[in-house]
């Protein structure tokens, strides 16, 4: 109990306290009006309360990640937890809080628009590709994960929640931001509030469970995994929703459209991923607890998170209680797979410089988007998962370099960023180069030394060329 206590702690103070601090170094100006009042259309650029837009950047970055992955990590042991508390803290949470204010500064563009502009055409290039690749990947992944609990939950064929939840998506695309997500969002909120802190507090005061029983401090530092899995690199690939994600760089400029004033940013972009890593630990807290210790999880998991979820839930709360937190668990990445459609949107239509007011273009762009979706739903729900955790943390590097560079042009402390860039290119390499399924299957020392290698270089070239040149012209040619 007191160490989750501690871990919930930390996340907390991590926001009072790092979260100022990064908002210092970033530097915000209240009176500068933001792209919700100077570009207002009435789609996708809406002014919305401060309260709105943090529930609903809570919901778009909280998909099945924060739970999935949480889960999975646990086989590692608590070691996971504390992934979650300093990744999110120092890396998640930095991420996300630049990937949605220089978003601000730049009338709303999306990250391939941001890293073309602070590390120049070839990182826009790329990200364009890769951006729309990671949305895909992410759609797919937060369709099939609902669809197959709904199909847990009723008996019925998932195919029928496939062809709903893509119906929904379609809509939530296309419509403007304040009629479904701005309507609805807040009362999932409410509902994912429930669900993290219902279970919680059913965990706690359970006579059949104790909160993360029998570890020590020593187990925090060591791999419990049962299945012989290296902690290094894969336990930073496995979490990254709740530490730090990709795909939130993709989801920050959608409310960076709405945000009414800069000083809101600290509590909608770092407090929205303070929040789920909240909920990361919550469930990463759960799949420790509520099956005995690792052993236990490995066992009750049988290969799926899904039915930790289920297990759990129902376990803790009852029929009804369980039902409804299900229902939260459901919602989570369907609330976040509908964004993750939108993103692709406006990252095609800035690319193509097609303006979104007009239904007709809206659909054009969309609709090829869900024809490809609904393709790779035909594939493997764990290939899709592997490569979208690989993708996932690439993006991330990628737009860490992106608030690197835009320091340095300003010769602000730059190491705020550099230094969860530089730990997560390291990971991302050494994985790549290791990974017997998605890479070359090469010994972990090597794989390590090139990682920490190409890390050093890529620092070198990052500083060398963007150190104290300001700003340049936001790069809008493709």
């Amino acid at each position: 109990m007191m160490w989750f206590l501690m871990c919930v702690g930390l996340l907390i103070g991590g926001y009072f306290v790092y979260g100022v601090f990064v908002e210092k170094v970033f530097g915000i100006n209240e009176k500068r009006q933001t792209p919700a009042f100077t570009k207002t259309d009435g789609v996708d650029y809406v002014p919305m309360s401060k309260g709105k837009v943090y529930l609903i950047q809570l919901l778009n970055i909280a998909g099945v990640g924060p739970i999935f992955g949480p889960i999975l990590g646990a086989l590692y042991g608590p070691a996971a937890m504390l992934w979650i508390v300093f990744g999110c803290i120092f890396a998640g949470a930095v991420h996300d809080y630049f990937s949605g204010m220089l978003s601000i500064r730049n009338n709303g563009q999306s990250v391939p628009n941001l890293a073309g502009k602070y590390l120049g055409k070839g990182a826009k290039h790329f990200m364009n590709v890769f951006a729309i690749i990671l949305l895909l990947l992410v759609g797919v992944v937060f369709i099939s994960a609902p669809a197959g609990l709904l199909g847990k939950l009723t008996g019925w064929d998932v195919s029928i929640f496939l062809g709903c939840i893509f119906a929904y998506y379609l809509i939530a695309t296309i419509v403007p931001v304040d009629k479904i997500i701005g309507r609805l969002y807040p009362f999932f909120g409410a509902l994912l509030l429930f669900m993290s802190f219902g279970l919680t507090i059913a965990l706690i005061v359970s006579s059949e469970h104790t909160m993360l029983p029998g570890f020590e401090m020593s187990d925090f530092l060591t791999n419990l995994n049962p299945n012989d899995m290296p902690l290094w690199p894969a336990l930073f690939i496995t979490i990254a929703c709740g530490a730090v994600s990709g795909f939130h760089a993709t989801q920050s400029p959608l409310m960076a459209r709405c945000v009414e004033n800069e000083s809101n940013g600290r509590f909608v972009f770092y407090g929205a991923m303070i929040g789920e890593g909240i909920i990361a630990i919550i469930w990463c807290a759960i799949a420790l607890s509520f099956f005995g210790g690792v052993q236990g999880l490995n066992e009750g998991m049988g290969g799926n998170p899904a039915n930790v979820v289920y297990e759990a839930s129902t376990g803790l709360l009852g029929v009804v209680g369980g039902f409804l937190a299900i229902l939260g668990v459901i919602i989570l990445p369907i609330t976040s797979g509908d964004t993750a459609f939108r993103s692709a949107r406006l990252i095609l239509s800035e690319f193509f410089k097609m303006p979104q007011t007009e239904l007709p273009k809206r659909l054009m762009l969309a609709v090829p988007l869900f024809i490809m979706g609904a393709i790779l739903t035909q594939v493997d729900f764990g290939v899709i998962w592997r490569y979208f955790g690989v993708a996932n943390q690439t993006t991330a590097v990628m737009m860490l370099w992106t608030a690197s560079a835009y320091l340095l042009r300003h010769n602000k402390l730059h190491w705020i960023c550099t230094i969860p860039a530089m730990f997560m290119t390291t990971v991302v390499v050494s994985f790549l180069l290791s990974s017997q399924t998605l890479g070359a299957g090469l010994p972990m020392t090597i794989s390590t030394i090139a990682g920490i290698i190409s890390t050093l270089v890529i620092t070198a070239l990052v500083i060398t060329k963007t150190k104290g040149k300001g700003e340049k012209p936001l790069i809008e040619e493709s």
